[in-house]
């Protein structure tokens, strides 16, 4: 990568892990807000389920306005509606002012994966390098940014720490500002992001007579349904039949995660990590940092992933991972039989659970025309955070009528779906590069 490219790099990896500290810091100050606001805990989750919806659902119309504006202006935009809503957040005088912040924080931070993505498939030459560090920066997001919480509201008060999470959006934005994104699609041979579609368009002579020559990609409906049309090839299509999969995956497996941890650690008699008479006893909760663990290993995993993309057709190592995943599932429930084999499947279930994200966003980029990029990734990400949210739901059902043993099974077929939509893709789809 040239300087510009390691910028841009810089600059969308940071805003990731910004994207997921947010995300990840409300449940922490939700335990605050429980007693802050003299409220039940069912009132609050309804809140926090309408911020984490639209950001789910935005995704899509995020994307159309990316291809619209470009990724730059969009980012910048979800960094400042970021810190703006955490600044509400600090100032809320009553639950429907948080609320209004959360669901302000849900539709800013919607926009940033199509645009991140968008930016990262056209100004980089080594796409699947730079999408693996991107990934990097979302696992240290979604890693460090409780605990950084957490510490925070160990010295002050919950208030103060929601202006101080501000900061670091602020100062990416203003990183951002300097970030030289029209000399790097140039370098890569895009051009302007913004219009795109339409000039491409317009130059097949697809927009017919009485097209606008200034229409720009999703300015109308009829924009956005053409565009969707040009968008979803049989090959596109799988390859969201495939994200679904992996999205089901990634919420039916880190979802309950932490306590499934708790119960695999806790037969384990002998495992004393700390004094159990000492002062530390009570708070300590293995369970809580082999969770952290796993999602630490995933930084090392995204970084392969993005490796592999670059040397070999990233729908065909998608094909061997979610056949690895599959395998870990089924290899879960007996490696708790020993500490050894039970951190070891752990810890290979964390790097092959994010080794298959850097693969993935490479597939769609491969899938899509550059024009309407940020709408390829607005469609995959409504796929992963909305349909693949329902993993939360059928991981309870499962743990609830059967057991932890059963839902290991439901994630390994899971993974063998995942596993033939991607060979399906490698098989019957066309790349549009």
């Amino acid at each position: 990568m040239d300087a510009n490219e390691r910028r841009i790099v810089a600059f969308t990896a940071s805003s990731h892990g910004l994207v997921h500290t947010y995300e990840l810091s409300i449940p922490i100050l939700l335990t605050v807000w429980i007693a802050e606001f003299s409220t039940t805990a069912a009132t609050l989750g309804a809140l926090v389920t309408v911020g984490y919806g639209l950001f789910g659902v935005g995704a899509l119309p995020g994307g159309v306005v990316v291809d619209r504006f470009g990724s730059k202006p969009v980012i910048l935009a979800c960094l400042l509606g970021m810190g703006g809503s955490f600044l509400l957040v600090g100032a809320a005088p009553s639950l429907p002012v948080l609320a209004l912040a959360l669901a302000v924080w849900g539709v800013t931070a919607s926009v940033y994966h199509p645009a991140g993505l968008t930016l990262l498939s056209k100004a980089v030459e080594r796409r699947g390098t730079a999408l693996g560090y991107h990934g990097i920066g979302g696992n240290l997001g979604i890693a460090l940014g409780p605990l950084a919480a957490v510490l925070l509201l160990v010295a002050f008060d919950w208030r103060v720490v929601a202006a101080l999470l501000t900061v670091p959006a602020f100062l990416v934005a203003g990183y951002g500002l300097t970030v030289d994104v029209d000399a790097a699609l140039a370098a890569a041979g895009e051009g302007d992001e913004a219009g795109e579609v339409a000039a491409d368009d317009d130059a097949d002579g697809d927009l017919g007579p009485d097209a606008d020559a200034d229409a720009t990609p999703g300015s109308s409906l009829a924009g956005f349904v053409g565009d969707t049309r040009a968008l979803l090839t049989l090959g596109f299509a799988l390859v969201l039949v495939f994200v679904t999969f992996s999205g089901l995956y990634y919420r039916t497996f880190l979802t309950f995660l932490p306590d499934l941890l708790g119960d695999a650690l806790g037969g384990f008699a002998d495992l004393q990590l700390v004094d159990p008479e000492g002062p530390y006893a009570e708070e300590f909760d293995p369970a809580r940092y082999l969770y952290v663990a796993i999602l630490m290993v995933g930084v090392p995993g995204q970084y392969l992933g993005g490796r592999i993309a670059d040397r070999i057709p990233p729908e065909r190592g998608l094909v061997y991972l979610m056949s690895i995943l599959a395998a870990l599932a089924l290899a879960f429930v007996p490696a708790t039989g020993q500490v050894w084999s039970f951190l070891l499947v752990s810890g290979l279930l964390g790097v092959a659970l994010f080794t298959v994200q850097p693969l993935s966003q490479a597939t769609v980029a491969a899938y899509s025309p550059p024009g309407t990029r940020g709408l390829s990734f607005g469609y995959t990400y409504l796929g992963i955070f909305g349909v693949g949210s329902l993993g939360a739901g059928l991981a309870g059902f499962v743990l609830t009528v059967a057991g932890t043993r059963e839902l290991f099974f439901v994630l390994a077929g899971i993974a063998v779906c995942g596993a033939l939509a991607s060979g399906s893709v490698h098989r019957f789809g066309e790349s549009r590069e």
